[in-house]
């Protein structure tokens, strides 16, 4: 049988947790492939450092030039994280012909176009099955499963921090800053939670996923990025009312063009959105993530799974070192190249061109004319308005008013909403979510 030698750059959680995976089912890995897969060596930062899995003491070294010089070192896995010196890594795994397989997201967001060819120049393989939605085989369905597809619309649930934040707001009527703290103490949130919660780390995914599906790299510049922070429970007791749920979404959209010679366009968000309590994605909760994906073809298919954490990654990581396994017993250079054909010009549309429904909180005076004043500046910006809500039993100063609004161009909302927001009747900034149906 066939050997394929592993190194690993990361020896921490995930890294652990890769090492302990092979170890259960190394064996049942190499029946299934025909090839021997062995560890040789993996760097750690340090041979003692705290880590859920032992990894043995001879395989360790703290230089991780020694996993990627090694000649005997077939394949080389980063689990380092970041985008410094994971990506110096990662170049000179390529430089010196090695396949890589790797779980970062940050990298490939930040650096995908240099890496992609730094891998196409050694004709080498980059593999990242792990970056995005821990243990969902989304990337290799996208990339092979969906071949004969046009993907005509992707919405994503991928990250779990901000999943568990607004699951437990919507079914115990908790507040944001409650929950969130609980979360850090359980560990589903970092300190500071700035990464999650302010919609980056989905940003990184969203725009891995855009990229993959329309045959063209998205900069995560060109992504608009919208956070959980705005979301409090009176938004989310509305809102099921209304029969929706509210879900932090990466949504990767095809849009039409108002000009026929125009690039084909893609909407690429990440937002808190509305979406129909009835559909299976509003039923995604707690920290598990969900990647809806509407294909030409193949119609509307849901991933479901666990999207962080050290099995879950090390489930997602032993899929790519099978393939890159099988690549080298084949001698295959390349199968499906990770971004390219159809659409390779095309454009990611600013959220201003992008047309969308929407829900609107305001808090105002609680008098008559206050409605009035609101749909006028609606309708001198040819906005409607399909419903409206004043719930009774509100008193104070000023007082809750909801209105549900028809699709209208973005540009058009948000200079109407900042109107609006400068009336004396109103009490506060208005807090507006878009509605997605998933149509």
């Amino acid at each position: 049988m066939q050997q394929v030698n592993l190194g690993m750059i990361g020896g921490g959680t995930v890294g652990s947790g890769v090492f302990h995976a092979w170890q259960k089912n190394g064996g049942l890995m190499a029946a299934r492939l025909g090839v021997q897969l062995v560890f040789r060596k993996i760097a750690v930062k340090a041979f003692d450092e705290p880590r859920p899995y032992p990894i043995a003491r001879d395989l360790m070294t703290t230089d991780w030039q020694e996993v990627v010089n090694d000649p005997e070192i077939h394949i080389v896995i980063e689990l380092v994280g970041g985008t410094g010196i994971a990506k110096t890594m990662v170049l000179a795994a390529l430089a010196q012909g090695k396949t890589v397989v790797t779980a970062n997201k940050a990298l490939l967001s930040a650096h995908g176009p240099e890496l992609f060819a730094a891998a196409a120049k050694s004709g080498v393989n980059l593999y990242y099955e792990a970056s995005v939605c821990g243990g969902i085989p989304i990337i290799k369905s996208l990339r092979e499963g969906f071949v004969g597809n046009r993907i005509t619309a992707l919405y994503g649930i991928v990250n779990g921090t901000c999943n568990y934040i607004l699951s437990r707001m919507k079914f115990e009527g908790a507040d944001f800053a409650a929950v969130l703290a609980d979360a850090q103490k359980l560990g589903y949130a970092e300190t500071p939670p700035d990464l999650d919660i302010d919609g980056h780390d989905a940003q990184h995914k969203t725009g891995i996923l855009a990229s993959l599906a329309h045959g063209f790299w998205v900069d995560h510049h060109q992504i608009h990025t919208e956070g959980i922070r705005d979301v409090s429970k009176i938004d989310m007791e509305f809102a099921a009312k209304l029969g929706y749920t509210i879900k932090l979404l990466g949504i990767v959209k095809q849009i039409q063009s108002a000009a026929a010679n125009r690039a084909p366009q893609i909407q690429v968000s990440v937002y808190p959105a509305l979406i129909p309590s009835a559909h299976v994605l509003a039923n995604v909760n707690q920290v598990f993530n969900a990647v809806f994906v509407r294909g030409d073809v193949v119609g509307d298919t849901l991933f479901y799974g666990r999207g962080a954490g050290k099995d879950a990654t090390a489930s997602a990581v032993l899929s790519d070192v099978a393939d890159a396994a099988l690549d080298l017993k084949n001698g295959t250079k390349v199968r499906v190249p990770p971004f390219v054909a159809h659409v390779k010009k095309g454009r990611v549309a600013p959220l201003d061109e992008v047309t969308s429904q929407y829900y609107v909180r305001f808090s105002v005076v609680d008098k008559p004319g206050v409605l009035a004043k609101i749909a006028a500046i609606f309708a001198a910006a040819k906005i409607g308005i399909s419903s409206v809500i004043q719930p009774e039993g509100h008193e104070g100063e000023s007082v809750p008013l909801i209105l549900m609004i028809h699709d209208a161009p973005n540009a058009a909302m948000r200079k109407a909403l900042a109107k609006i927001a400068k009336l004396p009747v109103v009490k506060a900034k208005p807090v507006m979510f878009r509605v997605e149906n998933l149509q």
